[in-house]
Order: C-alpha cells, then structure tokens, then sequence
C-alpha cells in the first residue's frame, strides 16, 4: 500500500472489518428483519451492526474526533475539530434486493475540510480512498478522471426519484459514494445529484479532488439537502448547461 496516515489506515480496517457482516449479511438477504425509516428509505439490521463495527474501530484513533452517522446522528467527542462522516450501508435498497452495488463510506473531515475519504464496495472487493496532497487510488492503484470533452461519449450517473430533463447519457445504480467513486475512476464523466446527504457524498468529495476532478463548492455543516455536481476538468460547464430542471 502507498504511504497513507494512521487516520486513512484506521478507515480503511474499519471498512474491512464491517464488510464482513454486510458480506454474510447480503448472503442471507431473505432473513433479514426490515424496519422501515421513510417513505422510500430502508434500514437494516446490517446498517446498525456496520455502523457499529466502524465506529467502535475509529473510537481506537487517540484524536477523540467526533462522529456524524447516518443511523446514529451526531456522537460527540473531546476533539471538536475532527469529525469521522460514516454511511455503513450507502445504498441500501440495492442490498436488501440483492443487487450487488452498495458501499461503505467514510470521511474524516477536518476543522470545515474532507482531508481524507473511503468507499468500499465489499461484493467487488474494490477499495476507493483519497488523501489530502496525496492522490486516489483504487486498490493501490493510482486513479484518474477521465478526459473525455465530448459531451455525445460522456457517461454521466444520477439519483433521486425526480425526473431529469436532459440529453446527456445517464445512469441510475442507486449509489451516490459509488458514482463518485466511479466518476473518479474515470467511469463515468460527470455526477449531479439533489436532495442528497452529506455522508452520502463526504467521501466522494476528496476522490473527485485528488483524482483531477471538478465539484461545486458542499456547505459541510449542512447535513442534509446536499445539491452535487462534479465532472472532469473538460465538461463541467457544458454538463450544468445541459441539465433543464437541475
């Protein structure tokens, strides 16, 4: 493995560790007891036993950050200016159908900035991560943005329910961490998405950044109503120019 931090090695084991559970988890998707959270929101025993895994393994870090998960809300800490951002199941209602495309995320976000980030996906085995200065990489593998400039061969991903007015060439897979992390794959070209969280997209953030992408400026404060749109260097006007009801 390149040279990470100890905060970046601490995620990257609590991924793994709470992979296994979602892992096993996934294997066994008729018995699992559903709760319903909202209206189109799904959150499962998984969810819990993950977030629990995650946040007992970065309560190991001698920084005392705070935490802000999807499932327990804000748990405070001595370290006020140090906030681990955890989604233990970004996108579940794949998981509970059995479709193989969901991750983990986790960012650590620093004083008001992502300085590092992770999403895994367990079922794939593909491990995406990012460092403030220090570069993504899939794996160990250096990654890039694509640079595509023509909008007609570009991929681009979405979510959310709203219908989209747009020409653009999309997709829908039910995973915003993930599409970020494709995006700075080199996958897809660009990502836009509203309504979103902010761990849905904290890790995401600093992916899109080390990998020589562009992403509007996210208020990190703000938990909820997250409006993304990130792309290579080359489409990025064009995207938004493209997009009628965005």
């Amino acid at each position: 493995m390149n040279s990470i931090s100890p905060d970046l090695y601490l995620m990257i084991k609590a991924c793994e560790k709470a992979s296994k559970v979602l892992i096993r988890d996934f294997g066994e998707i008729e018995k699992l007891q559903v709760s319903i959270k909202g209206p189109s929101d799904f959150v499962t025993n998984s969810d819990y036993k993950a977030e629990e895994i995650i946040i007992n393994e970065l309560s190991k870090s001698k920084k005392k950050y705070y935490l802000i998960s999807e499932e327990s809300g804000k748990i405070e800490n001595e370290n006020k200016n140090g906030c681990w951002i955890i989604d233990p199941i970004d996108g579940t209602t794949n998981f509970l159908n059995g479709i193989p495309h969901f991750a983990i995320s986790i960012a650590l976000k620093i004083k008001n900035e992502i300085v590092s980030g992770v999403i895994y996906d367990p079922i794939k085995d593909e491990m995406f991560y990012a460092e403030k200065n220090n570069g993504a990489y899939l794996n160990n593998k250096r990654i890039r943005v694509s640079k595509k400039n023509n909008l007609d061969n570009c991929l681009f991903a979405t979510g959310g329910k709203n219908e989209i007015k747009t020409k653009l060439n999309i997709r829908k897979f039910g995973s915003a961490s993930l599409d970020l992390a494709y995006l700075a794959a080199g996958r897809y070209d660009g990502f836009f998405q509203k309504n979103l969280s902010l761990w849905d997209v904290a890790a995401g953030l600093i992916l899109i950044k080390e990998s020589g992408g562009k992403v509007n400026e996210i208020n990190l404060e703000k938990n909820n109503n997250v409006k993304i749109y990130a792309s290579n260097n080359s489409i990025h006007e064009k995207m938004l120019d493209n997009i009628d009801n965005f």
